[in-house]
């Protein structure tokens, strides 16, 4: 087993706990372990993705007057039938989309979503 040293800030150690203790695992690596599995589950569930899609795409996100998320919302219009926008506490915002497109289209979505650094949550259900 290889061995990888990382730094983390004090939110990222307490999180790391959390996972640790939420689900009695031996120790921290353990803890990155399970963490990068549901990581890689996420994304072999999204490399799944064939054809026409449709679904439910979920974000949460932070500073509402950051239009980073606008931008990408308009560059892919076509994708998005129905989208809802809430306040919610903490300065954070939600922002449910119903969308219908074409699987590399919504990867390439939620990759820009994912490669601004500014989203907390990002999951799509599929209908």
């Amino acid at each position: 087993m290889g061995i990888v040293s990382i730094s983390l800030n004090d939110d990222n150690i307490a999180a790391l706990d959390r996972i640790q203790k939420t689900y009695g695992l031996s120790g921290r690596s353990e803890a990155v372990r399970t963490s990068i599995n549901a990581a890689l589950a996420d994304i072999k569930e999204l490399e799944g993705l064939e054809g026409t899609v449709e679904g439910v795409l979920i974000i949460v996100r932070g500073n509402h007057a950051d239009p980073w998320m606008s931008m990408i919302q308009a560059r892919h219009e076509a994708c998005i039938k129905t989208q809802m926008h809430s306040h919610l506490q903490n300065h954070k915002c939600l922002e449910v989309m119903v969308i219908s497109c074409e699987a590399d289209i919504l990867t390439g979505m939620m990759k820009e979503i994912q490669a601004e650094g500014k989203a907390d949550y990002v999951k799509f259900v599929r209908g």
